[in-house]
């Protein structure tokens, strides 16, 4: 079972307080009352049949965690795993809780609960939400790969784009395939910056293959700050209707109907905080400026495109998919896309991107190609299978 928690927010167009205050679960099953699940989503070490004392204290460790980041609940909602079929009516996007009906009581935000399984399945309590610190100017050896691409060279106040939406195979519970925008200042040693949205498949922390929707921060290149979602202090939602962290449906299929979500990050210029808009005009939240050092100007880097993570638990270059799985070639229906790339300037304007690069750090496993015309703009193709013959 994989809950979620919602937060009581005060809105407003910069809102100053929200507080922890409702939980929706996101696995199968009917709604349920808060009351039968204890505040931290699992079953009590009383009930446990434990080995080792060295059980006992992972344990005891655990709970103390999860009483820590999950907060009490006014209500919770289990959402069913199974989606929408992509070749239905209509395109139209959802989250799966969304689909049982249930609605968040008025002042409160949904929250995704973590429980007990899905911190056992981390290969570090104190690093669970976090990622594996990495340079991805250099990923040789570092198990990041990706296929994106980026323009620098001036002052950035945000960025969009539309992001294809794939169920990519994800072998290992410790890899993971995503694709996403990223906002960006600094050096890539110490003091990296960055403000990270899109979709993300990674059975370690969410125990299943779906498409999930996400957000990351950093402000220094992953080492101690920053996390997931809402798994620590730093974004503030005040959305209702979306959860992050919740799966996304439809998803697109090989051949057949193509969905893709609409995301924007931009820096009001007023209070200086990021903002995070899904589709057309929803706001999801902010990061507040005073999370970062040098994104508290403005980003000196955009970047769009995908990213996996390359164990090579089996000796060889692993099999877990970027976007749909396929390379770029193959372009619209079979290949995934980003459309209608924009940054914003400082005067808050969209405009279109001026000096895009292209960087494929492994092209025999996962490539792109841009291109541009007038309904899609700027856009590219990008992504591929993971180990082929070129790619052993």
């Amino acid at each position: 079972m994989t809950p979620f928690v919602f937060h009581n927010s005060t809105f407003s167009m910069i809102p100053i307080f929200v507080a922890f205050l409702l939980v929706v679960s996101s696995s199968l099953g009917p709604v349920l009352p808060l009351p039968s699940l204890p505040d931290s989503g699992h079953q009590p070490l009383a009930n446990r049949t434990l080995n080792t004392d060295k059980d006992i204290q992972k344990l005891r460790r655990v709970d103390a965690y999860l009483k820590k980041i999950n907060k009490p609940a006014v209500k919770t909602i289990q959402a069913s795993s199974l989606g929408h079929n992509s070749t239905e009516a209509g395109s139209e996007f959802f989250q799966l809780w969304i689909d049982t009906g249930e609605s968040c009581p008025k002042g409160t935000v949904p929250i995704r609960r973590t429980t007990e399984k899905d911190i056992l399945r981390t290969s570090s309590i104190t690093r669970y939400g976090r990622r594996r610190r990495h340079v991805r100017r250099d990923s040789t050896g570092s198990g990041h790969e990706h296929a994106v691409v980026f323009e620098n060279g001036d002052q950035y106040y945000g960025a969009k784009a539309s992001l294809n939406v794939w169920a990519p195979r994800v072998t290992n519970t410790y890899e993971f395939s995503l694709s996403q925008i990223w906002i960006i200042s600094g050096s890539f040693d110490n003091d990296l910056n960055t403000i990270e949205a899109g979709w993300q498949v990674s059975p370690e922390l969410y125990g299943d293959n779906l498409p999930r929707f996400f957000t990351y921060w950093t402000s220094d290149a992953y080492h101690t700050t920053g996390c997931y979602n809402l798994l620590c202090s730093g974004f503030v939602q005040i959305n209702n209707k979306i959860a992050i962290g919740a799966a996304i449906s439809p998803r697109s299929s090989y051949n057949g109907r193509q969905f893709d979500i609409g995301l924007m990050v931009w820096k009001d210029p007023k209070h200086g905080h990021w903002w995070l808009e899904f589709g057309s005009g929803l706001l999801v939240g902010y990061w507040p400026t005073f999370l970062f050092s040098h994104l508290r100007s403005h980003a000196n880097m955009v970047q769009f495109g995908g990213e996996i993570v390359n164990t090579r638990s089996s000796g060889f270059h692993t099999s877990t998919q970027m976007g749909s799985g396929r390379f770029a070639q193959e372009g619209f229906g079979k290949a995934a896309y980003f459309r209608n790339l924009q940054t914003v300037d400082w005067d808050n304007n969209l405009v279109p991107l001026k000096n895009l690069r292209l960087l494929s750090d492994h092209s025999n496993c996962y490539d792109i190609r841009q291109g541009r015309n007038n309904v899609w703009g700027t856009y590219f193709y990008y992504g591929g299978p993971g180990r082929n013959v070129r790619c052993p």
